[in-house]
């Protein structure tokens, strides 16, 4: 692998820039590659992004200076678009979903192992430091035998009867949304932190809007614009806006967890509490720098994150001082090292430390089996 590895990005939605700028505080990385929907889109983007090459997609894989494409696309392009990257020999960093079904990620799974490959799929929470130091000392015992879960992921930008996202049509998205768009963040770090495996689910889906207001104009996620009452045409909703999840893991414990883009003033917030046998750990993502550690017979206390204070098994997550505020920036950047590490040796680990393809199947498993149980109303099991 040469010295400096070369990069393109497919889709300049929301989270395609947000790849880009971690991508760059990287040293050895360049992105010198942008693909969009059609040459026109792409070579605006490109100039707007300082990317120096634009291309169709079908181009892009038939420049073989790229040794990593990064899909930041809608849903259903994901497994099309990673299977023709693999199969031209390029290994491939996906947004979640990795697909819409689950035989489509089991292909991808068994490609990517077939091609030798490496893959990973962003689901870039993870990698909050605190949620590693969370990991470490239930590693290193200081959790104790893990009794519940609780969790949440709360954001209100589709409070609105006229918020729009291709996230609420179901050919773009797939049959799922708040659960496969944020739930499945939280679900993955759920089984990263306690290290446990939900075996069940049972779910209720809430549809708050049954029908919505479609923007005539194109409208990006998160961009907060407003059109007139003329730029709209209703249409029907048939994902979830708001979802609870009871959950069982293979210890015999239980667990739940809420996922909203209905909540008024929650911007973002994810937040996951573990109650153990000796403490119990609670994360806030809006709180990104501080993990709170509840005890019974003594007081409780708050960590903040400072690489002098974290354990050895967090502190590669933590590039500034103690005080110095790290977020939701860092964590792509800090799932970008690992994985480009990974493509420096030039092959998958046989642990890796960062998501791979499998994670991407294993939570697509889990959503099935949430939809499920909602559709039946009953518990399933996985």
């Amino acid at each position: 692998m040469p010295q400096t590895i070369k990069a393109a990005i497919v889709g300049t939605g929301f989270i395609g820039p947000a790849h880009l700028e971690a991508l760059r505080r990287i040293p050895y990385v360049l992105v010198t590659g942008l693909v969009e929907v059609n040459q026109e889109v792409a070579d605006a983007k490109a100039a707007e992004l300082g990317i120096p090459n634009a291309y169709t997609f079908e181009n892009m894989l038939k420049d073989d200076s790229i040794d990593v494409v990064h899909i930041c696309t809608p849903n259903f392009l994901h497994f099309p678009q990673a299977k023709a990257c693999m199969l031209a020999d390029k290994h491939v960093v996906c947004e979640k979903p990795l697909s819409v079904t689950v035989e489509e990620a089991e292909e991808l799974v068994s490609l990517a192992k077939e091609k030798g490959l490496i893959n990973a799929v962003h689901f870039n929470l993870r990698y909050y430091p605190m949620v590693r130091q969370m990991k470490v000392m239930r590693e290193k015992g200081e959790l104790g035998e893990v009794y519940s879960v609780m969790g949440s992921y709360l954001q209100d930008w589709l409070f609105f009867k006229t918020d729009y996202s291709w996230r609420l049509d179901p050919k773009q998205s797939g049959g799922s949304r708040a659960v496969a768009d944020i739930g499945s963040h939280l679900l993955d770090m759920t089984e990263y932190v306690t290290g446990l495996k939900i075996i069940a689910v049972m779910a209720d889906f809430s549809t708050v809007y049954p029908t919505r207001l479609k923007p005539l104009k194109a409208v990006e996620s998160f961009s907060g614009k407003k059109l007139d009452p003329s730029d709209y045409q209703e249409y029907d909703v048939t994902s979830e806006d708001y979802a609870t999840i009871l959950l069982r893991f293979d210890n015999g414990r239980t667990g739940s967890i809420t996922v909203s883009q209905i909540n008024a003033g929650r911007k973002n917030r994810l937040n996951i509490e573990v109650s153990g046998s000796k403490s119990s750990f609670e994360f806030n993502a809006e709180k990104p720098n501080e993990l709170w550690i509840g005890k019974r017979e003594t007081a409780n206390s708050i960590l903040m994150k400072d690489p002098a204070l974290v354990d050895e098994g967090a502190r590669s997550l933590v590039s500034f001082p103690g005080g110095h505020q790290e977020g939701f920036p860092d964590t792509s950047k800090q799932l970008f090292k690992e994985v480009y590490a990974a493509v420096r040796e030039g092959k998958q680990p046989e642990s890796p430390t960062f998501p791979t393809f499998a994670d991407g199947l294993r939570e697509l498993i889990i959503g099935d089996a949430i939809v499920e149980s909602n559709a039946n109303e009953a518990w399933v099991k996985i």
